[in-house]
């Protein structure tokens, strides 16, 4: 979700603030970040500072941003989509201030450089951070497209005149893949080429928010002879705001969805939202006969123009299905991989990037543990030293000695709840009914490499969701290959973030854990093999 703290000198700035949609969730609810321990360690952003206007980077902004009131520093076009929201919700947007790429600006004693970079959406930057005699290079999300369908592609002098630079805080996503990433302007001609010879109506889903992919749909479907409508809240208000700061000035002229009925299918293009399955979108509505003014019928096609995030791919496969059953046509980038092209940095780009900016240290971040340690082996193999796999909750330190752990923090995942937010996992200090309550008790043995489980788990879930028993098993079982810990205390509070995370991932109302461990002797043990 995109929140990460830089201090120094007990003066602190959040860089990025952003959501994500639990897919595995009934209902789908948004997750933001748990930012209680901030009060905890007395930590008070003075500055939020905002890369892009990615939802994965702005939106928790309007529910986290109350609790500090600091100023907001963003793109034009980022400060836009933030004061969108901010009106959403009630709030004054007197807070954002616009920053324009390129320039610089100070915030206690850290003084920050907006580098522009290429993206999927225009007025990317990454981060020059200075902070005394450190300087730190927070990449955001980026990659090198050498023909960008709105803003520039990177400048290379602009970064070799950062180098050498202490820390690379840096995009993981597509360190896995060989090569170079596709160009946006390679995808709009496979666009117009897939779309050419379909005979009906065609909707093609992606994210809102890909306004170079917008675009790129919009110029395919122009020279296809298709007339364009926008499907979907998010994509309408994207559009709008894009085109109120001079961006897709050559975007064809829009026709209201409940005229498209007017038009022969072969002149009719949709761009919508919902390519990642997401039930309220406006693709799902479609799919399920929902939708009050369109219909999809057989003939029809829809192109999928979004890699599917990990974790939706079996709620987009179900999506999929019901397109399927209705006669639709459909394309997306397993068939036909220059449908998508990734807004992330493929390997030779890192090489690239690493040449110029010639870092010391590399810090992984974004994607998943896979993706971060690709990274670390790249980084590796060009001679950077990269000692560290961050997780979300880990105070780092850099200083003489290097990048170190500093500490480890539990966090717990948090919903939005009625433009609320309110923890997925019950937290202590709020009152519990008994029905959410879960009680699981364990019995261990410690063994020469750590601690074992014995028996089965001990469940009182009868007034608590149902849950897989054996999972959750095999779940603590990998917990305690890996445990450390002199004493069950110890022990208890290394399983506990896990069971909590894990029950996070499994139900949508988690109800109030009561973890109990005991401790079989080893003779014990013995006496049973």
């Amino acid at each position: 979700m995109n929140f990460m703290l830089y201090g120094h000198r007990d003066h602190w700035i959040a860089v990025d603030c952003g959501m994500m949609i639990r897919q595995d969730l009934p209902g789908g609810p948004l997750q933001i970040p748990d930012t209680a321990l901030l009060e905890t360690l007395n930590i008070a952003p003075e500055a939020l500072i905002i890369t892009h206007g990615h939802e994965d980077h702005i939106g928790a902004a309007a529910w986290l941003w109350p609790r500090w009131g600091c100023p907001i520093h963003a793109t034009p076009l980022a400060a836009g989509l933030l004061r969108s929201k901010f009106a959403e919700h009630g709030l004054s947007s007197h807070a954002i201030r616009v920053i324009e790429p390129g320039e610089a600006t100070e915030v206690g004693f850290f003084t920050l450089r907006y580098l522009p970079v290429t993206h999927s959406i225009p007025e990317s930057c990454a981060l020059l951070i200075q902070a005394g005699d450190r300087r730190i290079l927070h990449t955001g999300d980026w990659k090198l497209d050498p023909a960008p369908l709105l803003g520039a592609p990177v400048d290379a002098d602009t970064f070799r005149a950062i180098a050498p630079v202490d820390l690379v805080v840096g995009d993981s996503t597509c360190a896995p893949d060989a090569g170079h990433s596709r160009s946006e302007s390679e995808v709009s001609d496979a666009l117009a080429e897939a779309i050419a010879p379909l005979p009906g109506r065609v909707v093609v889903s992606c994210f809102a928010s890909n306004l170079d992919r917008v675009l790129a749909i919009g110029r395919a479907a122009e020279r296809c002879g298709r007339r364009v409508s926008l499907m979907g809240r998010s994509m309408e208000r994207m559009v709008r705001i894009a085109q109120g700061l001079g961006y897709l000035e050559d975007f064809p002229a829009l026709v209201p969805v409940h005229d498209l009925g007017y038009l022969p299918p072969e002149e009719v293009l949709v761009i919508a939202t919902g390519s990642q399955g997401e039930p309220r979108a406006a693709l799902s509505r479609l799919a399920a006969g929902r939708h009050p003014h369109f219909e999809l019928t057989p003939g029809d096609s829809v192109i999928f123009s979004a890699r599917a995030i990990p974790g939706n791919e079996r709620i987009i496969e179900r999506l999929k299905h019901a397109l399927r059953i209705k006669g639709i046509t459909l394309l997306d980038d397993d068939a036909q991989p220059a449908l998508h092209a990734s807004g992330h940095p493929y390997q030779e780009e890192l090489r690239t990037f690493y040449q110029w900016v010639a870092p010391e240290r590399l810090l992984p971040v974004h994607g998943e543990a896979r993706h971060q340690h690709a990274h670390q082996a790249l980084a590796q193999e060009l001679g950077i030293d990269a000692p560290l796999i961050p997780r979300n909750g880990d105070m780092l330190r850099l200083d003489d000695d290097g990048l170190v752990l500093e500490q480890h923090h539990r966090l717990t995942p948090r919903i939005i709840d009625q433009n609320r937010n309110a923890p997925v996992a019950g937290a202590g200090g709020e009152t519990a009914s008994r029905h959410d309550e879960l009680f699981v008790a364990i019995t261990v043995a410690a063994t020469g490499l750590g601690w074992s489980r014995i028996g089965r788990l001990m469940l009182d879930d009868s007034h608590a969701s149902p849950l897989d028993e054996t999972a959750l098993a095999d779940r603590l079982d990998e917990c305690l290959e890996s445990a450390g810990g002199d004493s069950l205390v110890e022990l208890r509070e290394m399983l506990y973030p896990d069971v909590m995370a894990w029950l996070a991932d499994h139900l949508q109302r988690v109800p109030e854990v009561h973890l109990q461990i005991f401790a079989m002797e080893n003779q014990a043990v013995a006496g049973n093999d």
